[in-house]
């Protein structure tokens, strides 16, 4: 054992900062601690705390960090500051991996370990102190643990210690959560750090770039990226760190660089821990580090002297309404770019260079977003009804959930069995909880284990919670095969995993609400509609089925498929599972103007499996719809948005007729119904009484208004309707009748307030032209019609706009003020007019005229 390293502790500046943070934890039990990268707030801290540096009784300090490989680097570090080997005094729990002895006293778990281990054991019998690490990064699983621990310190614990740690944080904020509810919260204690300067370099692409959307980048900005990677290793000195939104740009960046004079490595979540721990230690040769976003905090990557930051980041997005959910590739906020610049400036002054604008800097949002709104709640949703707190109304969580995304949740949880109609966690609930998955495939895993055996449902489950790359294909049963074949590292992790999960579904669980399900035949694949289908094929479309059960899908076509969610999907060309009657979606994704998803992973299934999977959606009904321009009643019997048998009903109950009618009306307009020009004309004149007069004047010009006073004007002729034929047979002018104000009076007044015809000085009744919606009523005449008219004609007080017409009938001018016009604008209209129509009279004072409707010479007579 190697002594103690004091020198390298005592040169860690957060030491300054610990007094305070004693103190602040010996008075209120809770503290922030705000310390820049680099600091040793991540592994000064806890020795300190647990008495393992500088003295002090000696208590248990759980660590909890957002990431497998941190937590793993964070151990390492504090057992060599200590001299020791992982798994004495320091040790490390993550997901399938533990390091630790009955010595440890600082122990470095993920956030989702301690959130199992509180399920299991609220107490948390044995700890002293719970370190919440990098809490900006406001990951779901660190929310709801912070949420947890408060509960457990106001009920159960109050002496338990909490530190919430970060770089950069709202301490405001943790400190309100934190102190829960006492004046001033927590404390806050800041360290000071020993910051290097960092250039900054803005390199946008030369030329545009398509921004990102679902998964997909631009290959041009992944091109640009590699240029500037280049351009970074011959401009400066040192290791180069390069952040990209996931691995699979990290591959292709790395493609890109080949022939470069470094070695060229890759860091993130799913990278063997040899290779994390390669990138993690100095190295004697120059190198390109490409990571992802775990390498933002927590870590320090020794030589890094240059960062080149892609400016993209993943996060979780969910459409409730069909259940297709799925990361999607963003913007980086402002908050991730200074976390990432400041990896170049840990060791000594670096630079960061930016693959965008400086302009378009100021545009970026300030901070990501908190997962709890814009994640599936599912998982967070059976978390807090285990905890017992089904709407988590209790918790003490910096953001409440959005109402909308905890009720999809809770659809989900109740349809898998995990929580009962009011919430509460059902035994099964709290046996899927434990899992480590995502409630619908613990779901697939007990249910599936049962049907196929726990090793295949595990192996597929396992398929599932870590999405097979691209190369595997499209068909889960094939991708399955290359798993078990493959050597390379997605296959090394989902043998793991699959492993993990093999001995938790050989544990028995609670029964299922599951019908029970049919057992792979022998059939060959894609037997035919309604036919199984066997082997491998029929065992992955089960346990996708049974994950997933929205989006089990009936084919439509060559390709194209319904599933049962109302989303269409489609098959990209040359896939094996074209020619499927049905289909288990396992993952898809929808372009934001694509009316179709396109399957990314799925598996052949028969109709009765897809009815067992799916049976909380099957029902059965009279259906009266408007449907393509037409009234359609049938009986159905459906497997949520598929159609699995269909008859004609004969006689449907008229309450649904009429309410189908009515959305009919609504959807394609009230031209459904008979439109006379008299019944336009009517409409016309009462939409003008409304605009001007108000009051007991109905508004019709409005479709939707009109209907809203459906039973005031379409009974009884709209009840005794029972078809689109029906519709058009109704007078839509004797309707409106029924809508004037008969019981005040005012009816009586129609033709008074807004007459069809207003009489003009030569003895013609022309008609008013009420359409304009806005505009005044017209009254289009012939000018010498009008002849000795002083003033302009009045509707409801309202001057009427003439159109005055040639003898021809064509517009001359037009005015709402005959009295100007016949002062001014007649003269130019008479110069214009009379040699074109000399047979008619142009006088030169039409005020006095003679109005006449005929020639000069039919006046002599």
């Amino acid at each position: 054992m190697t002594a103690i390293r004091r020198a390298d502790l005592d040169a860690l500046p957060v030491r300054e900062a610990v007094p305070a943070l004693v103190s602040a934890l010996d008075g209120h039990g809770a503290a922030v601690l705000c310390a820049p990268p680099g600091t040793g707030k991540t592994t000064l801290v806890p020795l300190v705390l647990a008495g393992l540096a500088g003295g002090g009784p000696r208590r248990r300090v759980v660590v909890a960090e957002p990431r497998r490989i941190a937590a793993r680097a964070a151990a390492r570090r504090m057992a060599w500051l200590l001299g020791e080997q992982v798994g004495g005094s320091v040790g490390f729990t993550v997901r399938g991996e533990r390091v630790a002895g009955p010595g440890t006293v600082v122990e470095v778990v993920t956030t989702g370990v301690l959130l199992q281990r509180l399920q299991r054991d609220q107490e948390l019998s044995g700890v002293d102190v719970v370190i919440l690490d990098e809490c900006h990064e406001r990951h779901l699983d660190a929310d709801t643990v912070a949420a947890f621990l408060l509960d457990v310190r106001e009920t159960l614990r109050p002496e338990l210690r909490l530190v919430a740690a970060s770089a950069t944080t709202d301490a405001a904020g943790w400190a309100r959560v934190l102190g829960h509810g006492r004046p001033g919260g927590a404390p806050v204690v800041t360290a000071a750090g020993v910051s290097y300067p960092v250039e900054t370099v803005w390199a946008p692409p030369a030329r545009p770039v398509r921004p990102p959307h679902g998964m997909r980048v631009d290959p041009a900005q992944l091109t640009h990226v590699a240029s500037v990677v280049r351009r970074a290793l011959a401009e400066r000195s040192g290791d180069v760190l390069c952040f990209l939104p996931g691995v699979g740009e990290l591959t292709r960046v790395a493609g890109q660089l080949g022939g470069v004079d470094a070695e060229v490595l890759q860091i993130h979540g799913r990278a063997p821990a040899a290779v994390q721990d390669a990138a993690l230690a100095p190295s004697a040769h120059r190198r390109v580090i490409l990571a992802t976003a775990v390498a933002e905090s927590s870590l320090t990557v020794p030589g890094v002297r240059v960062v080149v930051d892609s400016g993209l980041a993943r996060e979780p997005r969910v459409d409730h309404a069909r259940g297709l959910g799925a990361l999607a590739t963003v913007r980086a906020s402002r908050a991730a770019g200074r976390q990432r610049a400041g990896r170049a400036g840990r060791e000594a002054p670096g630079t960061v260079y930016r693959c965008w604008s400086e302009a378009e800097d100021g545009r970026l949002p300030a901070f990501p977003s908190p997962e709890i709104r814009i994640a599936d709640l599912a998982q967070f949703a059976l978390q807090a009804a285990c905890w017992g707190d089904p709407d988590a109304a209790g918790l003490a969580l910096p953001d409440p959930p959005p109402a909308g995304a905890m009720a999809a949740a809770r659809e989900v949880l109740v349809a898998v069995g995990a929580v009962a109609p009011d919430g509460r966690a059902t035994p099964r609930g709290v046996a899927m909880s434990r899992l480590g998955l995502h409630p619908r495939l613990a779901r697939a895993l007990l249910d599936g284990a049962a049907a196929v055996g726990p090793r295949r449902a595990a192996e597929l489950v396992a398929l599932l919670s870590e999405e097979p790359p691209r190369e595997y294909g499209d068909d889960l049963a094939a991708a399955w095969r290359r798993a078990r074949a493959g050597g390379d590292a997605y296959a090394a992790r989902w043998r793991a995993e699959a492993t993990r999960l093999r001995r938790a579904a050989a544990t028995p669980a609670e029964p299922s609400p599951t019908p029970p399900l049919p057992s792979p035949e022998s059939t060959p694949p894609g037997a035919g509609a309604g036919g199984a289908v066997a082997g491998d094929d029929a065992a992955a479309g089960l346990v996708a089925a049974l994950a997933f059960p929205e989006r089990v899908a009936k084919a439509k076509g060559e390709g194209a498929f319904l599933m049962a969610s109302g989303t269409a999907a489609e098959l990209g060309d040359g896939s094996r599972l074209r020619s499927a009657p049905w289909l288990a979606v396992a993952v898809a994704d929808r372009g934001p103007h694509s009316a179709s998803a396109r399957v990314r992973l799925g598996a052949f299934l028969d109709e009765d499996t897809a009815r067992a999977a799916a049976a909380h959606l099957l029902a059965s009904g009279d259906e009266v719809r408007w449907e393509d321009g037409d009234l359609v009643a049938r009986a159905t019997h459906r497997l949520g948005a598929i159609a699995l048998a269909v008859r004609p009903l004969k006689n449907p109950d008229p309450v649904l007729v009429r309410a189908a009618l009515l959305d009919g009306l609504r959807s394609d307009g009230l031209g459904l119904l008979r439109w006379t020009p008299d019944a336009q004309a009517l409409r016309a004149r009462l939409g003008f009484l409304h605009r001007t007069l108000g009051g007991a004047w109905p508004d019709v010009a409005d479709d939707g208004a009109l209907l809203a006073r459906a039973d005031d004007w379409l009974e009884p002729e709209l009840s005794r309707a029972r078809r689109r034929a029906d519709l058009a047979r109704i007078d839509a002018g004797q309707a409106l009748n029924r809508l004037l104000p008969w019981a005040t009076g005012e009816a009586a007044r129609l033709d008074e307030l807004a007459p069809e015809r207003i009489e003009v000085p030569s003895g013609s009744r022309i008609r008013v032209d009420y359409s304009a919606e806005h505009g005044q009523p017209v009254l289009a005449v012939k000018l010498q019609e009008l002849f000795g008219l002083a003033e302009t004609p009045r509707v409801a007080g309202v001057p009427v706009l003439v159109h005055l017409l040639s003898p021809a009938g064509r517009p001359a001018a037009v005015t709402a003020d005959l009295a100007s016009f016949w002062q001014g604008g007649y003269r130019a209209v008479r110069a214009e007019l009379r040699g074109r129509y000399p047979k008619h009279p142009w006088p030169e004072d039409p005020a006095t005229a003679e109005p006449t409707r005929h020639t000069n010479a039919r006046l002599r007579r």
